[in-house]
């Protein structure tokens, strides 16, 4: 992957003059969104900058081990200090999100900001509101993205162990522990020099996905037992979540990370859906195999998007409106999503 040369001696010119640097990245934070801006922040700091990350609101628990993760502010907790942040920043990175309004709590606010703003990120379609856009689609994800600016810029001998295990942890997370969205042989050689660079990865995969709750697994066990729903005929599956069930399991954020995939890992399903009822919202989450695209689904028809093989959305419908959509929706798309079905016969897929 060789980025546009303009925009690497851009970013190289940019990092190399003292500025006030914020970095922000989406609502609902994942390990890409946290391991990519936790990463610039140690590199931005190691190299003299005063640097900032603002999130909207807090993240998962088993993401709270990572280096300084207690360095950020959260929005949703103190408003008037992410606001200050946001007005006496001169440069903003935007971290792991294609629109301001992913940000949720202070997109206006970040739309509206005098400071240069760089979006660093690897979903589709990024919107044009940004002073310069870093944005490739191929990439595992941003922390993949990150690593790439800074060696063809010239500065990746500066990576930390901390800074490679916050790396580490976005690709790690954005891949499954690298069963999809890695198909690239740079992504293996980038992992790699993190492992050079001196990560335990035996011990940052048991810190992310050893360490569950047990109503978390109980939340799991009662998706899979009595809220997964089959629908062969459209090689589909989806799993449904109502309020109640969040109380009754003592839902914390980040408790339903990864549930999708278990309706997506059933023999002979092509698309999979998890849906989450908030307090203002269901909150759709997508995935899908081979060429069968979420990203379009999500936008076509719930006001979301993402990538071809995992994208999320929202419904302001209740659930019960929200599902029968989504049921009516598989008729037009069940060409398609039999298209993709995996052969029992010789167990490959029927795709490029």
């Amino acid at each position: 992957m060789n980025l546009l040369t303009n925009s690497v001696k851009y970013f190289r010119k940019l990092v190399s003059e003292p500025a006030q640097v914020l970095i922000v990245t989406h609502y609902n934070p994942d390990g890409d969104a946290i391991g990519s801006s936790l990463a610039l922040y140690h590199y931005l700091k190691l190299i003299g900058h005063k640097v900032n990350v603002l999130i909207p609101n807090d993240i998962p628990s088993f993401l709270k081990w990572m280096p300084e993760s207690e360095q950020m502010a959260i929005y949703q907790t103190d408003t008037e200090a992410g606001n200050k942040l946001i007005t006496g920043a001169e440069v903003i990175f935007c971290m792991d999100f294609n629109s301001t309004s992913r940000v949720k709590y202070f997109s206006d606010q970040l739309a509206s900001a005098s400071a240069t703003k760089i979006l660093i990120d690897h979903h589709l379609q990024p919107e044009k509101e940004f002073d310069l856009i870093i944005s490739v689609t191929e990439v595992s994800s941003t922390s993949e993205l990150l690593f790439a600016l800074l060696d063809q810029a010239g500065l990746a001998g500066n990576i930390s162990t901390e800074m490679a295990e916050c790396l580490f942890v976005g690709m790690m997370t954005d891949t499954g522990s690298y069963s999809y969205a890695c198909n690239r042989p740079e992504t293996f050689l980038i992992t790699a020099r993190l492992i050079d660079a001196g990560i335990n990865v035996e011990k940052i995969h048991q810190l992310v996905y050893d360490t569950y709750s047990e109503s978390r697994m109980r939340l799991l066990g009662h998706c899979l037992g009595r809220r997964l729903k089959v629908l062969p005929e459209y090689s589909t599956a989806y799993i449904w979540l109502t309020k109640a069930d969040l109380e009754k399991y003592e839902y914390q954020p980040g408790d339903t990370e990864g549930v999708v995939n278990y309706a997506l890992s059933i023999e002979n399903i092509s698309l999979a859906a998890l849906f989450t009822e908030r307090d203002d919202r269901i909150r759709l989450s997508l995935r899908s195999k081979g060429d069968f695209s979420v990203n379009e689904l999500a936008r076509n028809h719930f006001n979301g998007g993402g990538h071809r093989n995992a994208a999320g959305a929202d419904s302001f419908d209740s659930m019960d409106v929200t599902l029968q959509k989504f049921e009516t929706l598989l008729q037009q798309y069940k060409p398609a999503l039999k298209h993709n079905m995996v052969n029992p016969n010789n167990r490959e897929f029927l795709y490029e």
